[in-house]
């Protein structure tokens, strides 16, 4: 028990491993209690069964040789070969209690993480490493299930071990016994210190693994590949990840090195016990005080007894080092979720797609109200912060990506006082400078971020006192840039709609225009597309991200009409797609071409968060405000572009 306790003991790393970690753990195992005790059965039925053959050596050796009894021998042999029988199913059993426990633990932490991070708020991932996150769900996944199936497997196997065998030799010769035990604190003294210094090292090399996961996850995409290789820096690249590595072999080497030097001092102090028990058992035996078997049974026991000493003290310091799995693992499923379901949330049902915005304002989150410091750190480099609704290139439409929060001391509301009124089937634009708040005020219509003033209704009901679920299912979103998985043309189309035919693909895919494209690659629609969508040009990913919208069918569309930038033919089919794609459903586009803003039913010009002017095309330009100097910004940029 003093290994449990010592185990559990706060004072190991400053870092905060203590009983609450250990009480946590064991509460994680409630499903697999009836296989834990089972297990435990198991661990006192093999240690008896193992002790049959040292006992039955010492009546060997007392009784059936003196005696010169072959039916005893025999009958002592014949046990011993039902004894190793018996023991070899048990240790199977225990085995497969062991890996049925521990691969659940990690099924159960892999499947929690998941949900839990899956349903984090837009913040989390604009804040938290890709690579950091993953490492979370490999890496410390991993080594929770160790903590725990080693604790189960070495140390109460152990101790049960420990316990029968003392009681055993307790019974043969209570002053060797003591003897044995006089050892004892070499191996617990030790152990502490090793066991803390084991932790840092672990810690240390997990955050490195994690780096080194990020510095992957980000250079081996079709983006940042072209990234590194466009700005020259493969060699940099190289010897920055080198240094990583390097960092983890040393600590690697350092980890090995602390390991072996402890097992080779318990072994040693063990060695010198063994020594005592032979020299003072020999003594006892000349006087007659115990017989020649009691010794030879004395010598086999003591080997089990400093066996799992020495296998108790290095299982405290694997323990204490995998239990830094825990925490890291904790660290995430602790964090608390700010947008979700309310207790009385209802389904959104029958929408007819009447947006409302009443007095909404919106300050982006803290970042350490949205993410975990451990999960942002890039092995100790930190790229630049940009505040939230930074201007960049003011006067243009261009949209402006949602802009990372920054940490303690950086909360500015970006969003102030909105009221806008959409009603069903409008199509509204909106237009402003970047940094304006366009995308943020489009985010927060699928309650991608909650309001922080005001409400956002649809259909006269408050989006938060609706599931998310429901909510997204009625609203669709096309991108500046599409996202697609690295799978099939027709993966990626009916990740809308799993259900759908393969005739409700190509009829999504003719009204976006893309079906031609489609049938022309080589497999059609099971043609893989590349990470990212790489294998398509931009008009065609834009058009298939609009098909997939489509198959969708949902009654409120929200569009970033990314076609500045394409050529005249892509711009004119995608045009055409939007025609159908926006035909009878309520629309909020950020727009970027005229066409769109002067049909559009209203207009919204933003300008640092507040709507300076709201009307149709010919009344603003009219006023000779905001709107005109875009628009006439915008204008000179069209027939720059048509000559």
């Amino acid at each position: 028990m003093q290994v449990l306790h010592s185990m559990s003991s706060g004072s190991d790393t400053p870092q905060g491993i203590d009983r609450t970690t250990v009480r946590r753990v064991w509460d994680f195992s409630t499903p697999y209690r009836p296989m834990v005790i089972g297990f435990v059965i198991l661990i006192v039925l093999g240690t008896v069964i193992g002790l049959i053959p040292t006992l039955a050596f010492r009546d060997i050796i007392d009784v059936a040789i003196v005696e010169g009894d072959r039916s005893r021998l025999n009958w002592v042999g014949a046990l011993v070969v039902v004894a190793a029988f018996a023991a070899a199913a048990i240790s199977l059993i225990e085995r497969w209690l062991s890996s049925r426990i521990g691969e659940g633990i990690i099924y159960d932490l892999r499947d929690q993480l998941f949900r839990h991070v899956q349903a984090m708020p837009l913040g989390f991932f604009t804040q938290t490493q890709t690579g950091a996150l993953i490492s979370r769900l490999n890496n410390d996944v991993i080594g929770a299930q160790r903590a725990f199936t080693t604790f189960l497997s070495t140390v109460v196997g152990n101790v049960i071990n420990l316990g029968i065998t003392l009681v055993t030799m307790f019974y043969i010769e209570w002053r060797l016994t003591f003897l044995s035990l006089i050892i004892l604190p070499f191996f617990i003294i030790p152990s502490r210190r090793v066991g803390s210094r084991m932790a840092d090292i672990t810690r240390e090399s997990m955050e490195l693994n994690a780096s080194m996961n990020t510095t992957m996850t980000e250079r081996f995409n079709v983006s940042g590949a072209m990234l590194v290789k466009l700005f020259g820096r493969p060699r940099i690249e190289a010897d920055d990840f080198a240094d990583r590595a390097a960092r983890v072999r040393d600590i690697g080497i350092r980890s090995a090195l602390y390991a072996r030097t402890f097992m080779t001092a318990m072994t040693l102090v063990g060695a010198l016990g063994t020594a005592a028990i032979y020299w003072l058992g020999g003594r006892f035996v000349i006087n007659g005080d115990i017989t020649i078997g009691d010794l030879a049974a004395l010598s086999l026991l003591v080997v089990r007894v400093y066996l799992p000493l020495t296998a108790l003290t290095n299982a405290r310091v694997d323990v204490t080092s995998a239990l830094v799995s825990f925490e890291r693992v904790f660290e995430i499923l602790d964090m608390e979720n700010p947008i979700l379901d309310a207790p009385d949330a209802a389904e959104l049902t029958n929408v007819r797609g009447a947006v409302t915005f009443q007095n909404v304002s919106f300050t982006y989150p803290r970042a350490d109200a949205t993410s975990i410091a451990s999960l942002e750190d890039n092995g100790g480099r930190r790229p630049p912060r940009h505040g939230p609704g930074s201007r960049i290139g003011a006067g243009t439409m261009a949209l402006q990506h949602t802009p990372p929060s920054g940490r303690a001391g950086e909360e500015r509301e970006v969003l102030h006082n909105l009221d806008l009124h959409i009603e069903a089937g409008q199509l509204v634009a909106v237009v402003g400078p970047s940094g304006a708040g366009k995308s943020t005020l489009t985010n927060l219509v699928p309650r991608l971020y909650d309001v922080t003033g005001g409400a956002l209704l649809i259909d006269g009901q408050d989006i938060r006192s609706v599931t998310q679920d429901s909510l997204r299912h009625a609203i669709g979103v096309v991108n500046q840039d599409p996202h697609m998985f690295h799978s099939s043309v027709g993966d990626n189309l009916r990740y809308a709609n799993p259900d759908a035919t393969d005739q409700q693909l190509r009829d999504a895919a003719t009204a976006a225009r893309v079906a031609n494209v489609i049938d022309a690659l080589p497999d059609g629609y099971d043609t893989v597309v590349g990470e990212r969508g790489y294998r398509l040009s931009g008009g065609e990913k834009q058009r298939l991200a609009i098909a997939r919208m489509l198959l969708k069918d949902p009654r409120i569309v929200i569009l970033d009409e990314a076609t500045s930038h394409l050529d005249t033919e892509n711009e004119a089919l995608i045009q055409e797609a939007l025609e159908v794609a926006l035909e009878g459903r309520t629309s909020i586009v950020i727009a970027h071409r005229l066409s769109t803003i002067t049909s559009a039913d209203q207009i919204v010009v933003l300008d640092d968060g507040h709507i300076v002017e709201q009307g149709r095309h010919e009344e603003l330009r009219a006023h000779n405000g905001l709107y005109e100097s875009l628009y006439q910004n915008l204008l000179r940029v069209d027939v720059t572009a048509a000559s």
